[in-house]
């Protein structure tokens, strides 16, 4: 098959390990920097040009997203929807999975498990929304940070009244959620392709640090997942649409909690941690899907 993996940097592990992967079961592999593509958007033939070439005959595309290029990055991957090519995430999905509030807002209609949130732009009853979640200490988060950047924790109602005004100065909407003491400043990354758990670790921050994230210095183990953990990673993942995805969870007093479901997790930590062939995975059902056209259609409701 002809796959196209849409990525800005060929040098990132994601993104080589995705092209090895292809190459080594068969496929013709393309690296495609999504942002110096441009589309031709007409009813009867729409097309995507790169590098002066009309990107034609490809079966399916793996989309590498930066959250920073989602608008321009999903137009992209809509434009092949068009074109009739299957995509591992579709545009919508990965629209929707990078919208903080609105994912967090899709999960508990579910009756997904999450961290008790509250989400605000300019309040002045900061008291109130310090109480929504239970009081210090809290964390607060910057609606559009990544890889745990612009979140905070505070452990003092001073301190979080401070940066929630901080945040307010800013022009920010913030989410503000319960911290979880328990977890101990461990999370569990799960890694879903299809509709299988394939992969799974366990995230513990370094000393002194409350995140987890593998950029912000955390360790990787493995780890054996519980049934109930399982189940509720594949029900974040579908409820996003997402084919592909990196649930994030916390094991609190009541159950696992849901925090995040990523669209394009990174291979790295994952295969390196839990020894598993992620990309490979992530090839194999490309092949056992791609060819179904009807797949290419997004049911999720919001």
């Amino acid at each position: 098959m002809k796959i196209a993996v849409l990525s800005r940097n060929g040098k990132l592990y994601s993104t080589r390990r995705l092209m090895q992967a292809g190459q080594e079961r068969g496929h013709d592999m393309h690296l495609i920097d999504y942002l110096r593509c441009y589309m031709d958007i007409t009813s009867h033939h729409p097309r995507v040009i790169y590098k002066g070439e009309s990107l034609e005959g490809f079966d399916a595309v793996i989309p590498r997203i930066g959250a920073s290029r989602t608008f321009y990055g999903t137009a992209v991957v809509r434009q092949f929807e068009m074109m009739g090519v299957f995509p591992t995430n579709e545009s919508q999905a990965i629209s929707r999975s990078r919208d903080k509030l609105r994912s967090l807002q899709l999960l508990a209609r579910a009756g997904i498990g999450l961290p008790v949130t509250g989400f605000a732009h300019y309040t002045n009853d900061i008291d109130g929304l310090i109480n929504l979640v239970g009081g210090p200490p809290l964390i607060i988060k910057l609606l559009g940070g990544t890889q745990g950047i612009g979140v905070v924790l505070a452990e003092t109602r001073k301190a979080a009244t401070s940066v929630i005004q901080a945040f307010r100065g800013l022009d920010a909407n913030l989410l503000v959620q319960e911290f979880i003491k328990e977890s101990r400043g461990e999370d569990i990354r799960c890694f879903i392709v299809g509709s299988r758990v394939v992969a799974a670790m366990k995230r513990k921050a370094k000393d002194g640090e409350f995140r987890s994230n593998l950029h912000q210095g955390g360790k990787g183990e493995k780890i054996k997942l519980k049934a109930e953990e399982r189940a509720i990673a594949l029900r974040a993942a579908k409820c996003m649409g997402l084919n592909v995805a990196g649930v994030d969870m916390l094991r609190s007093n009541h159950g696992p909690v849901i925090m995040e479901v990523n669209s394009s997790p990174g291979l790295e930590g994952i295969e390196k941690t839990s020894d598993v062939d992620v990309a490979g995975k992530i090839i194999q059902f490309i092949e056992k899907n791609a060819h179904n056209k009807n797949k290419i259609k997004d049911r999720v409701k919001g």
